[in-house]
C-alpha cells in the first residue's frame, strides 16, 4: 500500500514583481508520510515549512515536482484537506455552531446531517455547549478547537496544522497540545503539523522532520518513540529534545 502523502521533487522559487532576485524558498524537498501518522515539520523562521504546507493545501504551485494524496496528484485547494491556521479565522458574523457547519453548506450537505456532524466535533473538542456563542465570546484557545472542528467536519483524509498554538500563552499552548493528542487519537486523522518550537514537536508527533534555513531541505527526520501522554521532563523526552537543538544549531 502507498503513503497517505507524498511530496516529491518539490521546488519553489518565489520571483518578486519589483525586479528583485528572486526568493528559492525550497529545494528537492522529498516527504512521505503514512496514513494515521503525526508528522511535524520543525525549523527556523522562513525556511519554507508554512511554504511547504501551502502547496500541501493546493493554495500553492509548486515551481517544480508535485505532491499527491492517496496517489492523486494536488492541483488546488480541496476538501480532502483541513487547514487550520495559527489565526482561527472564524467568520465573526457566524455562531460557532454556523462556522463549523461552513464547509458542510458550501457542500450542499442538508442542514440536519451538518448539524448533527457539528454536533459531533463540537462535542469531541468539548465545545458543544457553547454552540450558540460567536467568536467574540471565547478564548484563543476555544477559537482554535472551533477552527479544529470545523476541519474535521469535512471529514478530510489529512489535517494541515501551521503553527495553530502559536499565538496562545505558554499554559493554553499546552492544554491544546494535550487536547489535540486526545483528538487526533479518537479520530486517527493523519496530520501534518508545523512548528518552530521543539518541545511542541516532541509532545506531539511521531516523526520530526528537521529542515534547513533558506532554502529548505530536510536536513534530518527522527523518529519519536515515546508513548503518549507524554511528560517533557521523562529522561527519553530530554534526551531527544538535546538531539533535535543540536540538529538545529549544525545543520
Amino acid at each position: 500500500m502507498g503513503h497517505k502523502l507524498e511530496v516529491i521533487g518539490v521546488r519553489q522559487v518565489f520571483r518578486p514583481e519589483d525586479g528583485r532576485a528572486p526568493v528559492v524558498a525550497l529545494e528537492r524537498f522529498d516527504l512521505a508520510v503514512d496514513d494515521g501518522e503525526f508528522v511535524c515539520l520543525l525549523g527556523p523562521s522562513g525556511c519554507g515549512k508554512s511554504t511547504l504546507l501551502n502547496i500541501v493545501a493546493g493554495f500553492v504551485r509548486p515551481t517544480e515536482g508535485r505532491v499527491s494524496l492517496d496517489g492523486a496528484d494536488v492541483t488546488g485547494p480541496g476538501r480532502d484537506r483541513g487547514v487550520v491556521f495559527q489565526e482561527h479565522a472564524l467568520f465573526p458574523w457566524f455562531r460557532v455552531g454556523q462556522n463549523v457547519e461552513f464547509g458542510l453548506k458550501m457542500a450542499g450537505v442538508p442542514r440536519g446531517e451538518r448539524a448533527r456532524i457539528a454536533d459531533r466535533y463540537l462535542e469531541l473538542v468539548g465545545l458543544q455547549p457553547f454552540r450558540q456563542a460567536f467568536p467574540k465570546e471565547l478564548s484563543g484557545g476555544m477559537k482554535q478547537r472551533v477552527a479544529i472542528a470545523r476541519a474535521l467536519a469535512n471529514d478530510p483524509k489529512i489535517l494541515l496544522m501551521d503553527e495553530p498554538f502559536g499565538a496562545l500563552d505558554a499554559q493554553t499552548r499546552r492544554l491544546m497540545q494535550d487536547e489535540l493528542t486526545k483528538i487526533w487519537a479518537a479520530t486517527g486523522k493523519t496530520v501534518l503539523f508545523v512548528t518552530h518550537a521543539i518541545e511542541e514537536s516532541l509532545l506531539l508527533a511521531d516523526r520530526v522532520v528537521v529542515m534547513s534555513p533558506r532554502p529548505g531541505r530536510i536536513d534530518a527526520v527522527l523518529d519519536v518513540p515515546l508513548p503518549r501522554p507524554r511528560s517533557d521532563v521523562a529522561g527519553d523526552f530530554v534526551a531527544l529534545k538535546a538531539e533535535l537543538q543540536e540538529l538545529l544549531r549544525h545543520p
